[in-house]
């Protein structure tokens, strides 16, 4: 949640405007529907699969919004501490919801000492099984009640990722002592993911860290195909941020807030300044991509980010698509506290409202001429009419491409920087030294214990193959010590059994753009990747290209 102090400043600027209570401005060819009103402090919503919004209220209940109506009853009511920004702050559904019914929360617990504490919940319909409270994750104790972060959400990895605030104290976000002022990584059940990237240097409950160096990230959004993360950063007296998730990143707070050509820390992809002109405001909050399986944007407007800010009322859109440039969406919101897209293709936000029991929730929809793209999801996939040359064995038909992922997204060998490289079709000669079509993983971590490549894709496919081309070999890397095939089903990578490699994949003896002929039992699922033991001094593998073979 985000503090009174920010909350009266808000209030303050719309005391000022023409009229408190308005519909908001939006850009031409959209309108608006309020679905609720009268919500007591909303401060996060998850929309589930069947159009339910489940909403958190900051004194501690959830209450489900279910065909445009909210219910009497809520989902569940919990004890809690709502202090200033402490409160219920976030709601992630399970990837496997509809099968497993798993909501989780996180909020200000009271013992056995004030802390943050996400929980799991099992839904029997729209209420929570009585006596279903599994806790996930204790977070430090508090020792002030603002900068809480708050923020949880489910990474295509099947992880739960779960935003922290600095609990009012810069120096936590900067030490690994604690878990205060980081972005966290967590397996569904609480335990840490071997593959964390502190996890060999940070001790106990601290190798769940991810990312570090965040004053209080109240919001952030995963793209659900691509995986990546923006994470928005509250900022204290000059720049709000939005940066770019990154395993083992360090945002500067509270060395630096807002740009910084320090390369020590990762600078953020956008940031803007507090005031009250366009553009402006005081507390970013709310974050969504508009990537639905159904569109009711027009096409532009697809792969667009869209952020909010409290203090000037305003919903923005960045669109990568043209160089992160940076427009007005909506305005004259009354507190924009959260932002998602639902699955008929609508932006959903939720305002806090400037009193009590002020909170609404719209829905946007474009009501325009323009026409809605079709080609969902967008992968931007070179032509595929041409089969890979000279695949070994039974891969001549392999042409299957969706859009690339990676464990490391920022390498910093010599090797090609974009994945794209991986599916560009050029299929350099066995050993040669053609760095420029070599996607390596080389960041200098020596302690890595685990590394992927692969692909994300919009629906599920039926996989039976890869044609794996291995990247350079370098003396100090380069390769698996240890390779597997794992497809993503319903959010969770798994190992596929029965891999056939032709020929067999030698580890640390592969030449340079050695190919494989990856075959395996058919296997569902809506993602695919290699992975495994990175190998050499460096710890690091390389790809040059990779094909995926499907049944469908």
């Amino acid at each position: 949640m985000l503090s009174n102090r920010r909350l009266a400043a808000a209030f303050v600027l719309a005391l000022t405007s023409t009229s408190v209570a308005r519909s908001a401005t939006l850009a031409a060819g959209f309108s608006e529907t309020k679905l609720v009103e009268g919500l007591n402090r909303p401060t996060a919503m998850a929309i589930a699969a069947d159009g339910r919004v489940f909403v958190c209220l900051q004194h501690g209940e959830l209450r489900i919004v279910k065909d445009g109506a909210l219910l009497d009853a809520p989902f569940v009511a919990l004890p809690l501490d709502a202090t200033e920004e402490r409160g219920l702050l976030g709601v992630a559904l399970d990837p496997n919801f509809e099968s497993n019914q798993h909501v989780y929360v996180y909020y200000t617990a009271t013992t056995p000492t004030l802390h943050n504490r996400v929980s799991r919940f099992t839904a029997d319909g729209d209420v929570a099984v009585e006596g279903s409270e599994s806790v996930v994750l204790d977070l430090d104790s508090l020792n002030a009640a603002y900068h809480n972060g708050g923020a949880i959400h489910f990474g295509i990895d099947g992880k739960l990722y779960v935003a922290v605030g600095d609990n009012v104290e810069g120096a936590n976000s900067q030490t690994f002592e604690n878990r205060l002022g980081k972005i966290l990584r967590i397996n569904a059940d609480g335990t840490i993911p071997l593959d964390n990237p502190f996890y060999a240097t940070a001790e106990g409950d601290n190798r769940a860290i991810w990312a570090l160096g965040l004053r209080n990230p109240f919001t952030f959004a995963v793209e659900p195909y691509s995986g990546r993360m923006l994470i928005n950063d509250v900022g204290q007296g000059e720049f709000e941020e939005i940066n770019e998730g990154i395993a083992g990143a360090n945002y500067g707070w509270p060395l630096k807030e807002g740009p910084s050509a320090d390369p020590a820390f990762q600078g953020p992809l956008y940031s803007y300044g507090h005031g009250w002109e366009p553009f402006e405001g005081c507390a970013i909050t709310g974050g969504a991509f508009y990537t639905p399986m159904t569109a009711n944007f027009p096409g532009e407007w697809y792969g667009s980010y869209f952020f909010g800010d409290l203090c000037g009322g305003w919903i923005n859109r960045l669109d990568a698509a043209n160089g992160n440039s940076v427009t007005a969406f909506a305005s004259d919101i009354a507190g924009p506290v959260d932002i998602k897209v639902g699955p008929d293709g609508r932006l959903y936000y939720l305002a806090i409202g400037w009193t009590d029991d002020a909170g609404e929730l719209f829905s946007v929809e474009y009501t325009g001429d323009a026409t809605p793209p079709t080609d969902i999801p967008p992968t931007d996939i070179p032509p595929t009419d041409t089969p890979p040359p000279d695949s070994p064995g039974e891969t001549a038909d392999i042409t299957l491409l969706g859009t690339p992922i990676a464990l490391i997204t920022e390498p910093t060998g010599i090797g090609n920087a974009s994945l794209e490289v991986i599916r560009d079709g050029v299929y350099p000669d066995l050993g040669s030294a053609d760095s420029a079509q070599t996607y390596d993983t080389k960041t200098g971590d020596q302690e890595r214990e685990f590394d992927w490549v692969g692909y994300s894709f919009g629906e599920a496919h039926t996989f039976t193959a890869l044609d794996f081309q291995a990247g350079m070999r370098w003396v100090d890397g380069g390769w698996f010590d240890a390779l597997s095939v794992q497809v993503r089903v319903s959010g969770v990578w798994t190992d596929v059994e029965g891999v056939n490699a032709d020929p067999v994949y030698p580890g640390g003896d592969v030449l340079s753009f050695e190919r494989f002929a990856l075959t395996f039992p058919p296997t569902v699922g809506d993602g695919i990747r290699i992975a495994g033991v990175p190998g050499g001094s460096e710890r690091f593998i390389s790809i040059g290209e990779l094909r995926v073979g499907a049944a469908d």
